[in-house]
């Protein structure tokens, strides 16, 4: 018997030193695989084209465009590489602005080519910065041509700024127009027996409409329509303007489609040239003999020309250098408290960044960037904070707002020196909410009860209780205190009365346009002409840009300089594409979590829903 167990535990001991070798083998294949994955990533790069010669620069945007980049972690680049992944790059709006106004003036670049199919769509705003560059190219001299097989709504603005534009014949240009549509729960949540606690000031403060109704209000019905039909009137007037065609061939009634594309047997291609929104209809080769043609040839299969991408890092910073700085600070993301993570802005990380320009002797002036719907009012106060010790220290405080500056967005932006917004930024949205859920009714279906004793009203106060409805009018009061202090702020900078403030207030959204008309904003105009402003109220002669940004950790930093670009996030990465069947339930389980990652101390927030929702 003895001799059996012992045979026994050999058999698993060789059973246990199997599994470990194995164990050992496969990691050591992995470690290998991945030291391997990083020199391949950092040495199979494609080789700058040499602009020696003279090339066209093809401007191959691929993924969104962003006001600031953010920090990825590296090993996504590699696993990115192994698994045959696309790469999606995060586009800095104002790189990519650099670059064509460099490529205007750069001897060797003879012309500009919009090659957008991988561009993500992206805002009007932004989109008509890039294009006052591509006029500016233009204006050289350089010829301008756009090619896609299909356009989305964002690529095809942006083309309809070249001479010529040109689409595959199969292609087709999808121009949807705006709109602001979500999920609404009443229902869901009644049925759940999930009972919502809403607190607002705002008759147009929309935010909490999802989780009280099973629709869009009347009020928010009116104060959007406004908006973005001007926002689709910009578009569609910018476009008309390049192509030389009536508005209103890019917004026929549905009546009307179906007639022009029955017209041309269901052809998008031929009724695209038809209305006159392209040149010409070629393929991908025939666009190819035609640049080569107009650039010269690498060789019978390729013009002479030089990526965007490619084009970027050989571009120098031709700034002088001055004891002047202007520092620019970029709030790109949601507004939260605590510290900056990717997409959103923390209180923390943004009021540092204002506060070391303000102990910075040679900062004279700062130029706050504003993309934000908002977020916890607590940390845009924090923010506020520091442009007011900014102002105190002497140094004057410019907005410049991008595509949305709204509700907390706003607030941190409404004691500034001076504030600059597009046309057709989206503004305003002053007004506070807070939301809480209970789950009492539901746990008590299931047999489940919350009972005990406290040594206050509030000590027994969660999800897991119904709300008393003292508590209810507390939190409501500190709701109203909320909009109070908001509009307090607006009439004090914004030199209007308190009744002034509240009338233009209540939640509703302006573009920048309308909110320059109702004195929430100094003066229309793009990130130029803010750097104008703060020049001029910093009375300096000769000046130099810095741009404000958050440290990166000693490892972060390491990793960064090893693995260069950044690329797909992990959950892309590892589980591919969502299927698109399977997008209104990830839209559901989005939006009800959504609560749970604002994180505003005292539970109050001033975020415009519809600014971000917006396609």
């Amino acid at each position: 018997m003895k001799a059996i167990f012992s045979r026994i535990g050999k058999f698993f001991l060789a059973i246990g030193k199997l599994i470990n070798f194995t164990r050992k083998f496969v990691l050591n294949i992995l470690f290998v695989f991945i030291i391997g994955a990083i020199i391949f990533a950092l040495t199979d790069e494609d080789k700058p084209t040499d602009t020696t010669q003279p090339s066209a620069l093809v401007l191959n945007l691929s993924g969104p465009i962003v006001e600031q980049k953010n920090y990825d972690n590296p090993f996504d680049s590699v696993m990115n590489e192994a698994l045959g992944k696309p790469d999606v790059q995060q586009n800095v709006l104002f790189d990519i602005v650099e670059a064509i106004r460099a490529a205007a003036t750069d001897k060797d670049i003879t012309g500009l080519v919009l090659n957008l199919k991988g561009m993500s769509e992206t805002s009007l705003t932004k989109m008509r910065y890039i294009a006052k560059a591509i006029e500016e190219f233009k204006a050289s001299g350089k010829p301008v041509y756009a090619y896609g097989d299909n356009y989305s709504q964002s690529q095809y603005y942006l083309a309809s700024y070249a001479d010529k534009v040109f689409l595959s014949p199969d292609g087709g240009i999808m121009l949807t127009g705006y709109g602001t549509y979500t999920l609404y729960y009443k229902s869901l949540l009644a049925k759940l027996d999930v009972t919502t606690h809403v607190f607002r000031v705002g008759t147009y403060k929309s935010f909490v409409e999802p989780y009280i109704r099973d629709g869009m209000s009347a009020a928010a019905k009116e104060a959007n329509t406004v908006w973005l039909t001007q926002l689709w009137g910009a578009f569609s007037n910018d476009v008309a303007h390049n192509r030389n065609i009536k508005p209103q061939t890019l917004t026929p009634n549905i009546d009307e489609f179906v007639t022009q594309l029955e017209a041309v047997n269901g052809d998008f291609a031929q009724l695209s040239k038809k209305l006159g929104l392209v040149d010409s209809l070629v393929t991908r080769d025939q666009m190819t003999q035609f640049l080569i043609k107009k650039f010269g040839a690498n060789d019978k299969h390729s013009f002479k020309q030089i990526s965007y991408y490619d084009y970027l890092p050989l571009l120098v910073d031709n700034q002088q250098p001055s004891t002047n700085k202007v520092a620019v600070v970029i709030v790109d993301g949601a507004i939260v408290d605590g510290k900056s993570s990717q997409g959103s802005a923390g209180g923390d990380t943004i009021a540092a960044l204002l506060r070391k320009a303000r102990f910075d002797k040679q900062v004279k002036s700062v130029i706050l960037r504003v993309d934000s719907p908002g977020g916890s009012a607590f940390a845009s106060e924090i923010i506020r904070n520091e442009v007011d010790a900014l102002k105190k220290a002497g140094k004057p405080v410019v907005v410049s707002m991008s595509s949305v500056a709204a509700s907390g967005g706003y607030w941190i932006s409404s004691s500034a020196n001076e504030i600059i917004a597009q046309p057709t930024t989206i503004t305003g949205s002053i007004g506070i909410f807070a939301i809480l859920t209970t789950f009492e009714k539901g746990l008590e279906k299931l047999g489940v009860y919350s009972d005990g004793v406290g040594t206050t009203p509030f000590s027994g106060v969660g999800v897991t209780r119904a709300l008393p409805e003292g508590v209810a009018k507390v939190f409501q009061l500190g709701v109203d205190n909320g909009y109070q202090r908001f509009i307090g702020l607006v009439s004090k900078y914004r030199h209007m009365s308190l009744a002034q403030a509240d009338k233009i207030a209540q939640g509703r959204v302006w573009t920048g346009k309308d909110a320059q008309q109702r004195g929430l904003v100094d003066e229309l105009g793009d990130f130029d002409t803010a750097i104008t402003a703060a020049v001029e109220l910093a009375k300096v002669k000769d000046y130099q840009l810095v741009w404000m940004q958050q440290p990166l950790s000693p490892v972060q930093q390491f990793f960064k300089e090893l693995s260069g670009e950044v690329k797909v996030q992990l959950m892309t990465m590892v589980f591919g594409d969502m299927p698109s069947t399977l997008a209104p339930v990830t839209k559901v389980a989005k939006d009800l979590t959504s609560l749970t990652n604002f994180n505003d101390p005292n539970g109050r927030y001033a975020f415009c829903l519809n600014c971000s929702t917006v396609n």
